[in-house]
């Protein structure tokens, strides 16, 4: 069975009590590399945009996306909102006008959605940013065959996890954290760990 425009809002109304639940984890990460405002920034985008779905869910998957990377790229600060925004908006666009979310156009989204954050952030694996969270995660998704939505969720998860804790050796090229050089080394990047914190949700909302 697919995802309907009211599963992914139901994914993205959990998101929002992820980031409220870390934003305090968040923060701590972002104090000694960056501007000490990852965990907030989020919190205030995901919390908005649960209040617009309160108000109205739209009518496809596609569209309920579309609305997240609105509202994340107007209310987040900083990098995040529009690496996330344009990461939700590729999605959006990924999966077109269908009426449910397939294993397929998951898939098709997550990719999108990394292809989005890469062209946006001019980052790759290794700069030690959400890419090295979200690029395992896409290629673990893919690699999943016919397990459905649940398992392709499930396996991106577990790889964006293991992709988020890679960060902590490496020398940060991109971002505010990548100003401190060597000094960046030992501290896990926040944005890799969101990133890894959303599809955890996710696919618990999927499970």
């Amino acid at each position: 069975m697919g995802c309907t425009a009211n599963d992914v809002a139901a994914a993205l109304r959990a998101a929002a009590d992820t980031m409220a639940e870390h934003r305090g984890e968040l923060t701590d990460l972002d104090r000694p590399i960056g501007d000490a405002d990852h965990g907030e920034n989020l919190n205030r985008g995901f919390t908005a945009l649960a209040g617009a779905l309160s108000e109205a869910v739209p009518d496809t998957p596609g569209a309920v996306l579309k609305l997240a990377a609105t509202t994340l790229i107007s209310k987040v600060g900083g990098a995040a909102g529009p690496l996330y925004g344009t990461a939700f908006l590729r999605a959006a666009t990924a999966v077109g006008q269908a009426e449910e979310l397939t294993e397929a156009t998951v898939k098709a989204a997550l990719r999108a959605g990394l292809d989005g954050v890469v062209a946006r952030g001019k980052a790759e694996v290794g700069d030690a940013t959400m890419v090295d969270a979200l690029a395992p995660a896409v290629e673990a998704a893919e690699a999943v065959d016919d397990g459905g939505v649940a398992a392709v969720l499930a396996a991106a998860a577990d790889a964006a996890e293991r992709g988020a804790e890679s960060t902590t050796p490496l020398v940060a090229r991109k971002g505010r954290a990548s100003y401190l050089g060597e000094r960046s080394v030992g501290h896990l990047d926040p944005g890799a760990r969101s990133t890894a914190l959303l599809l955890r949700t996710f696919a618990e909302v999927e499970r």
